[in-house]
């Protein structure tokens, strides 16, 4: 039993005559031929008597081509010592089992095909000896071999490149002159800092535990964890003005967040505030201030309507929760009664370079609807042209009173305005209702209410009048009653 399993493993068969005996010649063929792509019958000379390919490509690269010839004539000059030492070996098996030879066979349009070759001798009853080279076709691994290689290429040169950035942030890091501080999660566990931050906060900071608030006066503890919590909610928070431990030294902390790796890190830099100062004046800063609380939505976009940046009073009417949600959308997702509303005032904008009492409309992202006035300025100069609107919410002053909603423009210029908003048939049928109507009620208040004195000076028969006074909604009811 012991022989046998070690036959199996060299490829020998344990009973191969009585099972295998009585096969047929056309049997046989096949049961070569679906073991292998390619299957060569050789003489002792070597020489390709019949051949069998495993698929339509091969023959149409013109391996038929081979038959006839020396197997060693039909491979590549490297390939000859390969396959006269696969004859001459033939049969021989290692521990592995049967010996297989990676050939490259020549083909007519001057390519190679690479196949790994294993020959078995075959003894016929008239004492011959015939060869079977079985071949398997190397071509799709080939290919996976390439696809390797180049997803280790490319792995390689993102690696490179990474570590290239990473070597210029640590460059940038090390010699930022500004205190930078990197924490995890909370202002508790810190990550990394740089050496600005470390002179700045003293040797405490390197102490395991340290907290940023451990540096900080108490009356601010309070006031950095407040950000922080804003941060972590909003998305955004105002520096906070602080104060270190043992120094009255006037300071702000500004924090930003981000995520690497599914987990949330916040970059905390400490700035003097001379330091700031100088970056932007006390009234510049007092504007910045002004605009983020003003009651007035303010988005600024860059020249295509796509936004930069919002105040609070825009998130409150656009029902948003953070600026990132608003951030690099075009404003008309939110702002405009139809999709033209929007281009009409780009348009005006580019051509005039200021908008004034904009009438439009406001969409919230969860359905709501309101009446806003918006007036926008075209800012071109400088290195980053933008522009500003300016966002009133109109629907608390707009009057119920349906006389008075249907006021007549006061010039053809206001008229012009409704372009864009309603479809022209729509426009001119308004404009002619309201005329007729304001002349109606302008003829009743010079005839005291005298019906047939008003129809006579309108021109109108009192039948018209009455029509047009239920049409416009002066009287009720169908008494024809003249005063």
């Amino acid at each position: 039993m012991t022989q046998g399993i070690q036959a199996m493993v060299k490829g020998q068969f344990l009973n191969p005559v009585p099972l295998l005996a009585d096969m047929s010649g056309d049997a046989v063929a096949d049961l070569i031929t679906a073991a292998a792509d390619v299957v060569l019958i050789l003489d002792h000379e070597g020489i390709i008597r019949d051949m069998a390919l495993g698929s339509e490509d091969m023959l149409e690269s013109g391996c038929q081509h081979w038959l006839g010839k020396s197997w060693v004539q039909t491979v590549t000059t490297e390939s000859q010592p390969k396959i006269e030492a696969l004859l001459k070996t033939q049969g021989a098996v290692t521990s592995d089992g049967v010996r297989w030879r990676q050939v490259n066979q020549r083909l007519n349009d001057g390519g190679d095909l690479p196949i790994a070759y294993s020959v078995a001798p075959i003894r016929s009853d008239g004492g011959g000896v015939r060869s079977v080279a079985f071949g398997r076709d190397l071509r799709p691994q080939e290919v996976l071999q390439q696809r390797l290689v180049t997803a280790q290429q490319t792995m390689e040169r993102d690696y490179w490149r990474l570590r290239q950035i990473e070597t210029r942030y640590r460059l940038l890091f090390q010699l930022a002159s500004e205190p930078v501080l990197i924490f995890e999660g909370d202002i508790d566990k810190l990550e990394e800092a740089n050496p600005a931050a470390y002179e700045l906060l003293g040797e405490a900071a390197r102490q395991p535990g340290w907290s940023l608030t451990d540096s900080l006066h108490p009356d601010n503890q309070a006031d950095v964890q407040t950000m922080v919590e804003r941060l972590r909610a909003t998305g955004r928070a105002d520096p906070c003005p602080v104060r270190l431990m043992g120094s009255n030294e006037p300071m702000f902390i500004t924090a930003t967040q981000f995520r690497q790796d599914n987990r949330l890190y916040f970059l905390v830099r400490v700035t003097r505030q001379g330091a700031a100062e100088l970056s932007m004046p006390a009234a510049r800063q007092q504007l910045m201030q002004v605009m983020e609380s003003a009651p007035d939505a303010l988005v600024v976009t860059d020249t295509e309507g796509r936004i930069l940046s919002v105040n609070r009073a825009f998130l409150d009417m656009g029902q948003l929760s953070t600026e990132e949600q608003a951030r690099g959308e075009v404003l008309d997702r939110w702002l405009g009664r139809t999709g033209v509303d929007f281009r009409v005032l780009l348009s005006n904008l580019r051509q005039h370079g200021t908008v004034r009492l904009f009438a439009t409309q406001l969409r919230g992202e969860f359905g709501s609807h309101s009446e806003v006035e918006v007036s926008a300025v075209s800012v071109v100069g400088g290195a980053h042209p933008c522009l500003g609107f300016t966002i009133r919410d109109m629907g608390r002053r707009l009057n119920n009173d349906p006389r008075a909603s249907k006021e007549l423009p006061r010039s053809a210029s206001q008229m012009t305005e409704l372009v864009g908003r309603l479809p022209l048939k729509d426009i001119v049928r308004e404009t002619t209702d309201l005329i007729e109507q304001l002349c109606i009620e302008a003829a009743l208040e010079l005839t005291g209410d005298n019906r047939a004195s008003a129809a006579e000076m309108l021109g109108l028969s009192r039948q018209s009048l009455y029509i047009k006074l239920r049409r416009f909604g002066i009287i009720e009811g169908t008494s024809d009653d003249v005063h």
